[in-house]
């Protein structure tokens, strides 16, 4: 075959540090933009980014050019860099080490978007440790429950 041809629809998760409630509604919306921006820079094309106090969910096209690992250390060094720009409440954001992240089958895309969308709603009920270990669960990823945190 002659052209490289892809389209890895992709679901990333990954927690503040600790997971700390840091993201608040006075940054939340910019906080999403950036997100998606830096993905668009990578050429990684955002399809949904949201989350919720402690947490992002991205679901995006992965580039052929790019691998997932730098795609994400340059996610959280560019929006780490950048929140900490936006005031002394952000002064010690950081995130988390590790990530998620889940292949999304394109007949799945609509529900992906409503669940990133419904993350409020979703997380009045269940706490991101509890969504993070379903995730884990319904891909069938094994895991050390010790080193999964941080």
């Amino acid at each position: 075959m002659s052209q490289s041809l892809t389209k890895l629809s992709t679901h990333i998760v990954f927690s503040t540090k600790y997971r700390q409630p840091l993201i608040d509604a006075a940054i939340e919306p910019e906080l999403h933009a950036y997100l998606g921006a830096v993905c668009n820079v990578m050429e990684c094309l955002p399809v949904k980014v949201g989350g919720y106090t402690d947490h992002i969910h991205i679901l995006c096209l992965l580039s052929k050019k790019v691998a997932l690992m730098d795609l994400l250390e340059e996610i959280k060094k560019r929006s780490s860099k950048w929140i900490k720009t936006k005031g002394e409440a952000y002064k010690n954001f950081y995130w988390q080490n590790g990530y998620g992240a889940f292949a999304v089958n394109p007949s799945e895309l609509a529900v992906v978007i409503r669940y990133i969308e419904n993350q409020h709603e979703h997380h009045q009920e269940k706490n991101f440790q509890d969504e993070y270990r379903g995730f884990l669960k319904k891909y069938n990823v094994e895991y050390d429950e010790r080193y999964v945190w941080d």
